[in-house]
Protein backbone atom coordinates (compact mmCIF):
# COMPACT_ATOMS: atom_id res chain seq x y z
CA UNK A 1 0.00 0.00 0.00
CA UNK A 2 1.13 3.36 -1.10
CA UNK A 3 1.61 5.67 1.89
CA UNK A 4 0.22 9.50 1.17
CA UNK A 5 4.17 10.86 1.77
CA UNK A 6 4.77 8.56 -1.66
CA UNK A 7 1.64 8.99 -3.50
CA UNK A 8 2.13 12.65 -2.96
CA UNK A 9 6.35 11.81 -4.72
CA UNK A 10 4.79 10.04 -7.44
CA UNK A 11 2.19 12.57 -8.24
CA UNK A 12 5.01 15.19 -8.11
CA UNK A 13 7.18 13.21 -10.51
CA UNK A 14 4.44 12.90 -12.75
CA UNK A 15 3.90 16.43 -13.56
CA UNK A 16 7.60 17.13 -13.64
CA UNK A 17 7.64 14.30 -16.40
CA UNK A 18 4.58 16.13 -18.29
CA UNK A 19 6.37 19.19 -18.11
CA UNK A 20 9.97 17.60 -19.47
CA UNK A 21 8.02 15.93 -22.27
CA UNK A 22 6.42 19.19 -23.56
CA UNK A 23 9.60 20.68 -23.81
CA UNK A 24 10.80 17.62 -25.31
CA UNK A 25 8.24 18.26 -27.88
CA UNK A 26 7.19 14.48 -27.06
CA UNK A 27 3.61 14.13 -27.83
CA UNK A 28 3.42 10.76 -27.81
CA UNK A 29 4.56 10.57 -24.28
CA UNK A 30 1.50 12.01 -23.53
CA UNK A 31 -0.31 8.04 -24.23
CA UNK A 32 1.34 7.11 -20.75
CA UNK A 33 1.29 10.27 -18.41
CA UNK A 34 -2.30 11.83 -19.69
CA UNK A 35 -5.71 10.14 -19.62
CA UNK A 36 -7.82 10.31 -22.78
CA UNK A 37 -10.90 11.83 -21.60
CA UNK A 38 -8.05 14.71 -19.93
CA UNK A 39 -9.94 17.94 -18.70
CA UNK A 40 -7.94 20.97 -19.48
CA UNK A 41 -9.80 24.18 -17.82
CA UNK A 42 -7.85 26.79 -19.89
CA UNK A 43 -8.64 28.35 -23.09
CA UNK A 44 -6.89 26.24 -25.57
CA UNK A 45 -3.66 27.95 -26.77
CA UNK A 46 -4.78 26.96 -30.73
CA UNK A 47 -8.47 27.50 -31.45
CA UNK A 48 -10.43 24.30 -32.95
CA UNK A 49 -8.45 22.03 -31.08
CA UNK A 50 -9.96 18.56 -29.86
CA UNK A 51 -10.96 18.33 -26.17
CA UNK A 52 -9.07 15.59 -24.37
CA UNK A 53 -5.66 14.40 -25.07
CA UNK A 54 -5.62 14.23 -28.48
CA UNK A 55 -6.11 17.87 -28.35
CA UNK A 56 -3.42 18.70 -26.20
CA UNK A 57 -0.75 16.50 -28.30
CA UNK A 58 -2.06 18.60 -31.27
CA UNK A 59 -1.00 21.59 -29.26
CA UNK A 60 2.05 19.76 -28.09
CA UNK A 61 3.22 19.81 -31.56
CA UNK A 62 2.05 23.05 -32.91
CA UNK A 63 3.48 24.52 -29.85
CA UNK A 64 7.17 23.39 -30.45
CA UNK A 65 6.94 23.71 -34.26
CA UNK A 66 5.81 27.59 -33.95
CA UNK A 67 7.61 29.16 -30.23
CA UNK A 68 9.57 26.20 -28.51
CA UNK A 69 10.09 27.32 -24.88
CA UNK A 70 10.45 25.39 -21.39
CA UNK A 71 9.12 25.16 -18.47
CA UNK A 72 11.13 25.18 -15.41
CA UNK A 73 10.01 23.89 -12.01
CA UNK A 74 10.43 26.40 -9.08
CA UNK A 75 7.85 24.43 -6.41
CA UNK A 76 5.26 21.94 -6.02
CA UNK A 77 2.87 20.39 -3.18
CA UNK A 78 1.08 17.64 -3.55
CA UNK A 79 -1.65 16.91 -1.85
CA UNK A 80 -4.33 13.78 -2.08
CA UNK A 81 -4.67 13.51 -5.93
CA UNK A 82 -3.64 17.56 -6.55
CA UNK A 83 -0.23 18.65 -7.65
CA UNK A 84 0.30 22.67 -7.14
CA UNK A 85 3.48 23.70 -9.57
CA UNK A 86 5.12 27.14 -9.77
CA UNK A 87 6.86 27.15 -12.80
CA UNK A 88 8.91 29.31 -15.10
CA UNK A 89 8.64 29.49 -18.52
CA UNK A 90 11.11 30.23 -21.12
CA UNK A 91 10.42 31.14 -24.96
CA UNK A 92 12.16 30.24 -28.30
CA UNK A 93 15.87 31.07 -28.16
CA UNK A 94 17.04 34.04 -29.02
CA UNK A 95 14.58 35.90 -26.66
CA UNK A 96 15.32 37.25 -23.65
CA UNK A 97 14.38 35.54 -20.28
CA UNK A 98 11.94 37.37 -19.05
CA UNK A 99 10.88 34.80 -15.63
CA UNK A 100 7.13 34.75 -16.70
CA UNK A 101 5.90 32.36 -14.36
CA UNK A 102 2.60 30.22 -14.04
CA UNK A 103 1.00 28.03 -11.73
CA UNK A 104 -0.41 24.98 -12.56
CA UNK A 105 -3.04 22.97 -10.62
CA UNK A 106 -3.33 19.05 -12.19
CA UNK A 107 -5.32 16.56 -11.30
CA UNK A 108 -3.48 13.03 -11.10
CA UNK A 109 -6.24 9.39 -11.12
CA UNK A 110 -4.89 6.15 -11.57
CA UNK A 111 -1.28 7.48 -12.15
CA UNK A 112 -2.26 9.86 -14.96
CA UNK A 113 -3.12 13.48 -15.44
CA UNK A 114 -6.76 14.09 -15.69
CA UNK A 115 -7.14 17.88 -15.07
CA UNK A 116 -5.37 21.13 -15.40
CA UNK A 117 -6.14 24.32 -14.45
CA UNK A 118 -3.33 27.35 -14.67
CA UNK A 119 -2.80 31.06 -14.82
CA UNK A 120 -0.07 33.25 -16.33
CA UNK A 121 1.41 35.55 -14.44
CA UNK A 122 -0.26 38.46 -16.65
CA UNK A 123 2.75 41.45 -16.67
CA UNK A 124 5.11 38.65 -17.87
CA UNK A 125 3.28 37.43 -20.48
CA UNK A 126 3.24 41.23 -21.44
CA UNK A 127 7.02 41.57 -21.32
CA UNK A 128 7.26 37.93 -23.47
CA UNK A 129 5.06 39.38 -25.82
CA UNK A 130 6.70 43.00 -26.49
CA UNK A 131 10.08 40.63 -26.86
CA UNK A 132 9.05 38.63 -29.44
CA UNK A 133 7.22 42.07 -31.63
CA UNK A 134 10.73 43.55 -31.42
CA UNK A 135 13.14 40.15 -32.23
CA UNK A 136 10.17 39.88 -35.48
Amino acid sequence: MTSPAQRAAQNKALVRRFFEAVDAGDAAAMDELVREDYLDRQPPPFPGLPPGRAGLKKAIEMFRRSTPGRHEVLDQIASGDLVITRICVGGRPGIPDTGVTAMAVHRVRDGQLVEHLGELEAPGVIEQSQARSAVS
